[in-house]
């Protein structure tokens, strides 16, 4: 890997963030509630256009073999209110960031995933359509940051605790799922390996006291996380309702809910700890969440895919079909 778990977390969150307003389109559909989600990202301000093109690419296009045309892209994205002005910025800052490069046919730039972006993307997207996640066996990761410099554990804090740990003391952070290799390759990219102490728990009685779940609910801000998820929740749900209701779904209305749904809620996911069950509350939001996402995903994704299909070119013409892996998201689409 050529850049550290430290550059990618922030080139994830810079990702998200960029220049000047776009115009916003005209709507493009007759259901209301998309229009409404269209709405609100145009309203965002500043629109969060790379953060959008980060989740075509991983949603979309890269299952189709990660490279597309430049204005093929422009013209998918205009109904959601993104000019071309603001397309081209965001591809440009998106490649001085090592996410994409480009190729030049003719008059025509091609932009795919570099090596690096596409493991970020498996990285990131994996969270995404799992189905389930992994069963817990009780044990914890402590990161003690007492011989660490207050500026420098300000930094590996802030790193660590976009991967998932959270502060149960003032110098001591922990993660029921903690990757041990992850988390070295984290405090040797900030230099702080030497000076930060690692304990693993053994595996123990995974259900939790009430202590401890006051104390997860302290260390890592679960109410705010739950409003989140319950205003994504809100937001979709009237989506759904109104979806299941149609006959013949809209290839373009099925691709514009598609992509709003997987960037809405990747950028919950990038907020979420991804905490096991017997930690959490037992009304968790994001129980529902999940399941609301992947009810939608599963009823509009082979619309979207035509919609892609004849809308997006690569240098050979078509995109190339997508893989068996596709197929597999969200525990199976077929």
């Amino acid at each position: 890997m050529t850049t550290g778990v430290h550059t990618n977390g922030k080139a994830a969150r810079r990702a998200g963030i960029v220049g000047p307003l776009s115009v916003p389109s005209q709507t493009m559909t007759a259901l209301a509630p998309l229009n409404q989600l269209i709405t609100r990202f145009q309203e965002q301000t500043p629109i969060r256009a790379s953060s959008l093109i980060i989740t075509l690419y991983g949603d979309a296009i890269e299952p189709h073999g990660g490279t597309v045309w430049l204005g093929s892209l422009i013209n998918l994205l205009e109904p959601i209110g993104i000019n071309e002005r603001l397309i081209r910025t965001s591809i440009f800052r998106l490649t001085k960031e090592d996410w994409l490069t480009a190729e030049k046919v003719g008059r025509r730039s091609y932009y795919s995933l570099t090596g690096t972006g596409r493991r970020r993307f498996e990285k990131a997207f994996k969270r995404v359509y799992s189905s389930s996640l992994p069963a817990w066996d009780g044990a914890w990761t402590l990161v003690m940051l007492s011989q660490l410099a207050a500026d420098k554990r300000k930094q590996v804090r802030e790193e660590l605790e976009w991967q998932g740990f959270g502060a149960i003391a003032p110098t001591v952070l922990a993660c029921p799922r903690g990757d041990r290799a992850d988390l070295v390759t984290t405090l040797q990219d900030l230099e702080a390996l030497d000076d930060s102490i690692i304990f693993d728990t053994h595996a123990q009685d995974v259900l939790a006291s009430r202590a401890m779940r006051l104390q997860v609910r302290e260390s890592w801000n679960i109410d705010e996380l739950a409003s989140h998820y319950s205003e994504f929740i809100r937001l979709f749900r009237p989506l759904w309702q109104v979806l299941r209701e149609q006959d013949n779904l809209q290839p373009s209305d099925c691709f514009l809910a598609r992509i709003l749904l997987i960037h809405e809620y990747r950028r919950l996911l990038l907020r979420d700890p991804q905490l096991p069950d017997e930690l959490l509350p037992g009304d968790w939001e994001g129980r529902a969440a999940r399941q609301l996402c992947r009810n939608i995903y599963r009823l509009i994704y082979a619309k979207a895919e035509e919609w892609l299909n004849s809308n997006l070119e690569t240098a050979d013409g078509p995109l190339p079909d997508v893989g068996e892996s596709f197929y597999r998201r969200f525990g199976g689409l077929k």
